[in-house]
């Protein structure tokens, strides 16, 4: 049992790997992913993406409210430092001087002050009188303030005292001919005076001001601020009357440029100053909701595509494995090849060699046959070992060709020649036809024949019943043709792009029943690219094989161009 497990595992590598690729990489990268999934459509599903910007808006409202409150009250206190004496006015001058500070002011629409002991002084906006909504409101709030002051001013005065800045505010709504307004007003106390005097000064600030420029100013501000904090969205921001509910309308106190229309997104009731307005934020354009959803909708596009990806590279490396795999294979047939091809004619040699040390043979014409045989198997073993030994060169980028001014047509000829007696014994009909106009190629002698010997040995080697073989040489278009061309068993499609490939050989049980290195073509392309042509094959299962290297062509040779083949025939 523990024979036949070790068998199992050893024979079966490409098993190993893809176990070895499931639990070290595609397991925790499944994992991975399904966490990451399953954590989007959490977030999708608790809408977290919304929350956030909602807090984000919450916050930026907090901030906002706080910047709007701290101008407001600094320009009160600046209202307050010009205002008149208490004490060292008469009611007459504290008249004038409180126009003086409309006038230099013209954002306020009021300004009083009352002290308990010397009486109480009313100024409105002189230019604004004239407006029947401006005069109805200075005459209730004149009223309204001298008869509340009359009551409750020391109450007032007692509780702006306990604030930390001394001035409290009064808001509501005002009518004015722009449609809703509002207005604010400021009461504070002296800090130079005693906090036992009754006194209070105030202000109004002009609702047309507040809705015009104040608020559309502060806006802009604080949306540019955040902007600048924050690339993103654009934002929008806007105040109305907290008692509102949907969509604004008419009744929207002040906005941002780009509100648009619509509910803000995030509002926020005000307090101290504008109590009883609230502030509201949204985008431009887009909702939370939207943005949430596209954001979710690219987090999948981007896990999509990194699943691709990184299934796409374990794929790859699979593949790249698995080649690797293939090619070691290969190798080691090729090891199994070159040995048993090099032991072939070795053990003829020592044969024939040994026969003729012995004396055995008697007769002058059998021991020339045993001479002719050692020889032929001599060079046959030197081809095998040039091949190995210029694919080693190649291997190691070290291969080096000597071109020089060739007669390709002596060379061809000298080569078959050289290797008839092969041809003659392997029972080949034989046919040479070389154009008589062939000119002379720049090219490495030993190399092109080394390659035309791998052509012609191969047709030798898988022609299986019909041994023919036929070598042609011409010229076409600017280039010299050397085709060999058998009627062998051929090369299914599938594999004709792959042959010359180093150690590749093809699935046909003759190749494989066949002993070879599975170098000569890779060889024959090597040494054709290098000579700058090309190899092709055209080949059909069964009915033969074409191989055609195409060497290019001195460019000042004048050789016309034809394809026509003569010459000597053998």
């Amino acid at each position: 049992m523990t024979t036949k497990r070790k068998r199992f595992w050893s024979g079966n590598k490409r098993f190993r790997l893809m176990l070895t690729l499931e639990l070290a990489v595609m397991l925790p990268a499944a994992a991975l992913i399904y966490v990451n999934f399953h954590h989007l459509k959490s977030i999708k599903r608790e809408k977290n993406v919304e929350a956030t910007i909602h807090r984000d808006f919450q916050y930026m409202l907090s901030v906002s409210e706080k910047k709007i409150n701290e101008k407001i009250y600094t320009m009160t206190e600046e209202m307050r430092d010009v205002f008149p004496s208490p004490d060292a006015d008469t009611e007459l001058d504290k008249g004038r001087k409180l126009d003086l500070v409309l006038s230099k002011h013209p954002w306020l629409a009021h300004a009083f002050l009352y002290d308990a002991e010397k009486g109480y002084v009313f100024r409105s906006q002189p230019q604004q009188m004239t407006d029947r909504y401006f005069r109805e409101e200075h005459d209730r709030m004149s009223e309204m303030y001298r008869g509340w002051f009359g009551m409750d001013a020391k109450m007032l005065c007692d509780g702006i005292h306990n604030r930390s800045r001394a001035i409290s505010y009064y808001g509501g709504p005002s009518k004015r001919a722009g449609g809703f307004s509002f207005v604010t007003s400021a009461f504070f106390t002296f800090p130079q005076l005693s906090r036992d005097r009754v006194v209070l000064g105030g202000v109004s600030f002009d609702p047309d001001y507040l809705k015009q420029t104040f608020f559309p100013g502060m806006f802009e501000e604080l949306v540019a601020q955040k902007m600048n904090e924050d690339r993103g969205n654009q934002l929008a921001m806007m105040v109305y009357p907290s008692d509102l509910e949907g969509d604004q309308g008419d009744n929207l106190l002040a906005a941002s440029p780009g509100w648009g229309e619509g509910k803000p997104e995030v509002s926020r009731n005000l307090d101290d100053v504008f109590r009883g307005l609230t502030l509201g934020i949204k985008f431009q354009g887009t909702s939370a909701d939207a943005i949430a959803g596209r954001w979710l909708q690219q987090s999948f596009l981007i896990l999509g595509v990194l699943s691709l990806l990184m299934i796409g590279g374990l794929v790859l490396t699979y593949r790249s494995v698995s080649k690797e795999m293939a090619l070691a294979r290969l190798k080691s047939d090729f090891v199994s090849n070159v040995s048993h091809e090099l032991r072939t004619p070795l053990s003829l040699i020592q044969l024939y060699a040994e026969t003729l040390e012995l004396g055995r043979i008697k007769t002058q014409e059998k021991k020339e046959e045993y001479y002719r045989i050692i020889r032929k198997e001599s060079e046959r073993l030197g081809r095998l070992i040039n091949n190995i030994l210029d694919f080693s060169r190649i291997e190691a980028g070290r291969k080096e060709y000597e071109l020089r001014e060739t007669d390709i047509a002596e060379l061809v000829r000298n080569t078959l020649d050289a290797y008839r007696y092969q041809i003659e014994k392997n029972g080949f009909e034989f046919e040479l036809s070389i154009d008589s106009n062939i000119p002379t190629v720049c090219v490495d002698r030993e190399a092109i024949a080394r390659a035309l010997v791998n052509l012609v040995n191969n047709a030798l080697k898988y022609s299986a019943d019909e041994k023919f073989l036929v070598v042609r040489l011409y010229s076409a278009n600017g280039v010299v043709k050397l085709e060999v061309v058998d009627r062998g068993i051929g090369i299914a499609r599938r594999d004709q792009s792959k042959i010359f490939e180093k150690f590749y050989r093809t699935c046909d049980p003759l190749v494989h029943n066949t002993k070879g290195s599975g170098l000569g073509l890779s060889l024959v392309r090597h040494i054709t690219h290098a000579h700058g042509g090309q190899v092709e094959v055209e080949s059909t299962p069964g009915k033969g094989s074409k191989f055609t290297m195409s060497l290019p062509l001195p460019v000042d040779t004048g050789q016309p161009a034809n394809g026509a083949a003569s010459g000597a025939t053998a």
